[in-house]
């Protein structure tokens, strides 16, 4: 089994390695490829990667290059993680905002749509090149806004799926609060990519008696503070939403907190060079507990079980994943990318039956995909009256003069990085 990192240099890839090393039994890789032109860090972690292999007793070979094509030629899955620009635009999406009195995130309002206009052509021609290199091979998508990117895939034709690790971290902390395994819990895990709800937590699988009452009776203060949430809400709600809804139902709050301190990309950077000095230390063979703090927990234990459900090894397993809505969701278009709960297989995911939606959820849910068809109609083809008519249509945005001021900074923030303007 051959597998591709696209973006192998990040400082992020050795969680993905220690994945692959840790649960060979369940995704036997024979060949690891990690992809990308940062020559100097791209051999930096590759190294490390070898070590951890050679630590683990895997036998798979890792191997690097800074071609697309030669990398991925034969493979059978290609997983894409990728940030155009750095961190350097990173920060910058976290903190122009700002100014518009917008909150500053990389995924989640005039950022994220940065983000997006910046990284779907990019993915696509990587897309395209795969295709033609090796049709059969899958994508994963980790790379953020993981919905946009996902829908933008599908769009084109290409066998994709898209992930996140929401859902997986969730059910591990549910699974420790209740001293249970994590494979007992089912969550009924609803939404689009970083606006999710737990509905649900089912014990035993779908069928399962739910505990979401007793988890948030009994553990709703420390749920709440992991999101930085008030307990009461969660009380009110009946549910359990993800972090990112705190932009939506915190954003003054936020707002308020980025204008005082650095920007998380900020820290990220930091953590990031002191990573790489770390991963340059030759006796270095494990992954260093610094890399928690870069975020992403469990991504590995779940891009694992993907590409194992994908490429038939452990078919019909049930994973929360980013893929079309086919009805799912009634209230949306087929063509819209969902984050629920889906039976994957080497065909791709089905998405299971869900609860219906609450109006409170389904109509945030139904304004965003629009804002999300109209941020990916802006990163098809360009144009400021179209990046206009995506942060007029955003949730966290919707004031005509607010949409005008920040459609003028993200140009001129993200010039470089958009042929168009």
């Amino acid at each position: 089994m051959k597998l591709v990192v696209v973006g192998g240099g990040s400082t992020y890839t050795p969680e993905l390695v220690d994945g692959f090393a840790r649960l060979r039994d369940t995704l036997p890789v024979d060949e690891l490829v990690l992809v990308d032109p940062a020559a100097e860090r791209l051999e930096l972690i590759g190294a490390l990667a070898r070590r951890m292999f050679a630590r683990q007793g895997h036998p798979g070979r890792v191997v690097t290059t800074g071609r697309l094509e030669e990398g991925v030629e034969g493979a059978d899955a290609v997983l894409v993680q990728l940030r155009v620009g750095g961190q350097e635009a990173r920060q910058q999406d976290e903190t122009w905002p700002l100014e518009c009195g917008c909150v500053g995130q990389e995924t989640t309002g005039a950022g994220g749509l940065a983000k997006a206009l910046r990284t779907v052509p990019v993915v696509l021609d990587i897309a395209e090149r795969v295709r033609r290199a090796a049709p059969d091979a899958w994508i994963i998508d980790f790379t953020n806004p993981v919905g946009i990117v996902t829908r933008a895939l599908l769009q084109a034709g290409h066998r994709a799926v898209g992930l996140c690790n929401v859902a997986i971290h969730l059910q591990r902390k549910f699974a420790a609060l209740l001293d249970t395994s994590p494979e007992d819990l089912h969550l009924e895990h609803v939404g689009l990519n970083h606006l999710t709800w737990e509905l649900g937590v089912r014990l035993g699988g779908p069928g399962g008696a739910d505990v979401l009452p007793k988890l948030i009776a009994e553990h709703g203060d420390r749920i709440a503070g992991d999101l930085h949430l008030p307990p009461q809400l969660l009380t009110r709600l009946g549910v359990v939403p993800s972090y990112y809804l705190r932009y939506f139902y915190a954003h003054d709050e936020v707002v308020r907190e980025q204008r005082e301190g650095p920007s998380r990309g900020a820290r990220v950077a930091e953590i990031e060079a002191e990573l790489l000095r770390m991963y340059a230390d030759p006796a270095l063979d494990t992954k260093p507990e610094l890399l928690a703090q870069r975020g992403g927990a469990f991504y590995s234990e779940a891009a694992v079980a993907l590409a194992a459900s994908l490429l038939g090894d452990a078919a019909g397993a049930v994973q929360a994943v980013n893929t079309a809505n086919r009805g799912t969701l009634p209230f949306l278009p087929d063509d819209a990318v969902v984050e629920v709960q889906a039976e994957v297989t080497a065909d791709g995911a089905r998405p299971l039956p869900v609860p219906a939606l609450d109006p409170l959820y389904a109509g945030l849910v139904a304004h965003t995909t629009a804002y999300e068809r109209l941020a990916l109609d802006a990163a098809l083809h360009g144009g400021r009256e179209r990046v206009f008519r995506a942060l007029l249509a955003h949730p966290l945005v919707g004031q005509y003069d607010r949409a005008e001021r920040l459609t003028d900074a993200l140009i001129g923030h993200n010039r470089e990085h958009l042929p168009w303007a």
